[in-house]
């Protein structure tokens, strides 16, 4: 194991960087800062960043099958057109609760976006509690609300075999698994797999690798773990120089390379000088496990 490289590919400064997503088209790591306002796409070839600016905060960045993207904006599902740097609505959602937004997202293997939202926070993970629902945007943008009183509706990713739909609300401090009807995008029968350890902190963004096993990107908890939904153990600790890991994907050429974002939001100024890499996006390798590509919104 002593073959795992953490290495910090761009020194981002993202407010409150999330939701990374492998491009393979482009080479290319998307990802947002939900507070900076900002879309983001890494070219790992050139190293360069482009960034699309937008009026709200933004969650999650999703590929579309028509090409460009899909992002979770405020309380809307909306469409980014990368090269006119334009976002049209596509639905809005939550307009009851004028507090709340989005949070982590991810397209399911049918071609669906998975999403859920969460009350604004005063400070980081600090909230009105039982705000947020769980939804599915559908192909043909028609929404479903699977449930609700969520706290922070976080990490979520589907089984190998599409059976298992795992998800996180980050103050159960627990990752849970739903049986899954890929036909009809339908949840059920909610159960926890994995109950975080103290020194984990709170669980984040999340992704599943080739093997079945679950990586758990941990909030003020500076590290990704890797789980085993299976026997609900944690098989494998990685370390970042940062506190506030939020999220983490595969990407690279062979999905090989575990990309992890981080935020700096609520962090002072001794914290900061201690911590000159927070809100930058990381890179480990060497971890001789692979990840599966992202599914692609199929509306």
């Amino acid at each position: 194991m002593s073959s795992v490289k953490v290495e910090c590919v761009m020194k981002e400064n993202c407010k409150l960087g999330e939701s990374p997503v492998w491009e393979e088209k482009e080479n290319s790591l998307l990802f947002v800062d939900i507070t900076g306002k900002k879309v983001n796409r890494w070219n790992s070839l050139t190293k360069e960043v482009q960034s699309v600016s937008v009026d709200a905060p933004v969650s999650s960045v999703s590929l579309r099958k028509s090409g460009d993207y899909i992002i979770t904006l405020g309380t809307q599902f909306a469409a980014l057109n990368w090269k006119k740097k334009s976002v049209t609505t596509i639905i809005h959602i939550d307009q009851d609760k004028s507090n709340n937004r989005f949070n982590d997202a991810k397209v399911d293997p049918a071609g669906r976006l998975f999403a859920g939202t969460m009350a604004e926070e005063i400070r980081p993970a600090v909230l009105e509690r039982h705000q947020g629902s769980l939804y599915t945007l559908f192909p043909d943008h028609s929404v479903v609300k699977h449930f609700d009183k969520v706290d922070i509706s976080n990490g979520l990713d589907w089984s190998l075999d599409h059976r298992t739909f795992f998800y996180i609300d980050s103050l159960s401090y627990s990752v849970d698994a739903f049986d899954y009807d890929l036909q009809t995008g339908k949840i059920s029968n909610r159960r926890g797999v994995y109950k975080m350890e103290k020194e984990d902190s709170i669980p984040d963004g999340m992704c599943i690798d080739t093997e079945g096993k679950l990586w758990v990107a941990c909030y003020d908890g500076g590290r990704v773990i890797r789980i085993d939904p299976e026997t609900g153990k944690r098989i494998q600790i990685v370390k970042l120089p940062v506190d506030k890991t939020t999220s983490c994907s595969f990407g690279g050429n062979d999905y090989s390379e575990l990309y992890v974002t981080s935020a700096y939001l609520g962090m002072d100024e001794a914290w900061l000088s201690r911590q000159p890499q927070a809100g930058s996006i990381f890179k480990i390798t060497g971890l001789g496990v692979k990840g599966v590509p992202p599914n692609s919104y199929a509306g």
